[in-house]
């Protein structure tokens, strides 16, 4: 059996879409391993699920390249947006995506994409953290190094981290050991920032399940929030990643908005 997927990327986050509407697919996780290895499969950050929903307009599932699955993406709903449209699957200007994370909202906004992140949560036990009450400059040593965290959950959970050189910081070392510290029960994505400009923050991110990539739109957006919290930037913040820039906006009636690109690569076939 062939299967038909898409390889689209959102600055440099890249993905494997596939229409699942018609299909009935097993052990999705040992395929997304299988599909995202970038030596003996297409090549991935993760796989992005397109399914039919009874409350939205579609839905979205998404698998790390472990085979872990997550419950929100940013940079993957742009792209799976844009495949939607492209495709004339909807010729909605505002899409209703149900995720794991809730009903996400993306809209056109010229030749890029604006995704409505919903409300940051900022309680340690909702997010989740080990702890009560706002995460904000949390000491947390790992490695002997002492860190200051402050976390949100932007449906997903993230720790943001200010490091004096964001370019020369060793991700790699301490990306895994902060994913998996005891304080964080489903692990979490981490993001180290530094303050580049007014309202300008450069930011490297170590996701759980998938490591380094080259954007995280979810990361970005805790980011925004982070930042304005710690008095690094006001309410709107861009945000330079590896693989290019997202604007966002923490607005007034508390929801997170982030506007960027996302990019079709080419189409394929697989066998399973």
């Amino acid at each position: 059996m062939n299967i038909s997927f898409t390889k689209m990327h959102g600055l440099g986050n890249d993905f494997i879409v596939i229409d699942m509407r018609d299909l009935l697919l097993d052990d999705l996780p040992g395929l997304s391993q299988r599909l995202c290895h970038r030596r003996f499969g297409i090549g991935a950050d993760q796989i992005l699920l397109l399914e039919s929903s009874a409350s939205a307009d579609f839905g979205m599932r998404i698998f790390n390249a472990d085979g872990s699955e997550v419950e929100m993406c940013g940079n993957g709903i742009r792209c799976l947006a844009k495949y939607i449209w492209d495709r004339g699957l909807s010729g909605k200007d505002i899409l209703g995506i149900e995720t794991p994370a809730g009903i996400i909202r993306p809209e056109r906004d010229g030749a890029l994409v604006k995704v409505d992140m919903g409300e940051p949560v900022l309680e340690g036990r909702q997010i989740p953290v080990a702890v009560d009450g706002t995460v904000k400059d949390m000491p947390l040593t790992v490695d002997g190094r002492e860190f200051s965290v402050t976390c949100v959950s932007m449906g997903n959970p993230h720790a943001v981290i200010v490091v004096d050189n964001v370019e020369d910081f060793d991700v790699h070392r301490y990306g895994p050991l902060i994913e998996r510290h005891p304080l964080f029960p489903k692990r979490i994505n981490v993001e180290f920032i530094q303050k580049t400009g007014p309202g300008e923050i450069s930011m490297r991110v170590w996701e759980r399940g998938s490591g380094e990539t080259m954007a995280c739109g979810t990361g970005a957006s805790a980011v925004g929030v982070a930042a304005h919290l710690k008095g690094l930037s006001g309410r709107k913040t861009t945000i330079h990643l590896l693989g290019g820039d997202l604007l966002i906006e923490w607005a007034g009636n508390n929801h997170v908005y982030m506007t960027g690109p996302a990019v079709e690569v080419f189409e394929g076939r697989f066998g399973i």
